[in-house]
């Protein structure tokens, strides 16, 4: 017997997996392009203005209101980092899987350690929490994650945090 708990943690993680699916499978084979200053507000900056901050950018690749889920929408971004490329401090609306697609991504929620993680790694994010540390570990070469979000409906998905 299953309780109402166990069955939302099993739609949760069956929604975040459909999603890095199709994200994947759509990052391949027909990317969307939208204007991710207005689709998507998340700066993301270079620690040297010289190393290419015309390599940074964020891609909406889809965006669904979720039918079973009143007032949530999933919406699967790709972030794109060059070499020393980073994003401020932030925070995020609804919940953030991050999944790896390319180099290492250093990272550091507030209150826990700065991680560096791997191609095929992934991280989570809580509603809310205070993401201090979002960059390409390498300098010399580029990064790449795909993002998933669930949050609610029109809601803000980035916040900056101010220092």
């Amino acid at each position: 017997m299953t309780t109402p708990l166990a069955d939302r943690a099993r739609l949760r993680l069956s929604l975040v997996v459909a999603a890095v699916v199709c994200a994947v499978v759509s990052a391949r084979t027909l990317p969307v392009k939208m204007d991710a200053i207005s689709e998507f507000p998340l700066p993301i900056c270079a620690a040297d203005a010289s190393s290419g901050s015309s390599l940074n950018k964020v891609e909406v690749i889809s965006s669904h209101a979720l039918p079973d889920i009143p007032g949530k929408r999933v919406t699967v971004v790709r972030v794109t980092y060059g070499p020393g490329g980073f994003t401020p401090p932030h925070r995020h609306a609804g919940t953030v899987t991050a999944y790896i697609t390319k180099g290492q991504i250093r990272s550091q929620l507030k209150g826990g350690p700065v991680e560096i993680f791997d191609v095929g790694q992934s991280f989570f994010e809580p509603p809310g929490a205070i993401h201090l540390v979002s960059a390409n570990a390498s300098t010399t070469d580029g990064a790449e994650l795909i993002a998933i979000f669930v949050a609610d409906e029109g809601a803000q998905l980035t916040t900056l945090i101010e220092p």
